[in-house]
């Protein structure tokens, strides 16, 4: 397959997976909605700390997509969690 198009679809997968992830961790664990959970994390300040906790299902794709011995879908992963990480150091900052 393409490299580009390889890179491209661990891309979107990493950033799928930080989205499901973020979306778990706010119904697991927290007593209000979604949409609640996140108004109360803008105005605290904790948007930066949701991004991260969803980070965490980036490393099962990662290694996910490592053991199956596609390298490049595991660049795109790696690339979209440097993006939240990005993201995350936005939030902090501004």
């Amino acid at each position: 397959m393409n490299v580009k198009k390889e890179l491209a679809i661990g891309f979107v997968v990493g950033i799928i997976a930080n989205t499901i992830g973020t979306l778990l961790y706010i119904l697991f664990f927290s007593e209000f909605g979604i949409a609640d959970t996140f108004k109360a994390a803008v105005q605290q300040g904790h948007v930066g700390s949701l991004l991260a906790l969803g980070a965490i299902l980036n490393l099962v794709a990662f290694f996910g997509f490592l053991r199956l011995r596609r390298d490049n879908r595991a660049k795109g992963v790696l690339i979209a969690t440097l993006l939240t990480a990005l993201a995350i150091l936005y939030y902090k900052i501004f």
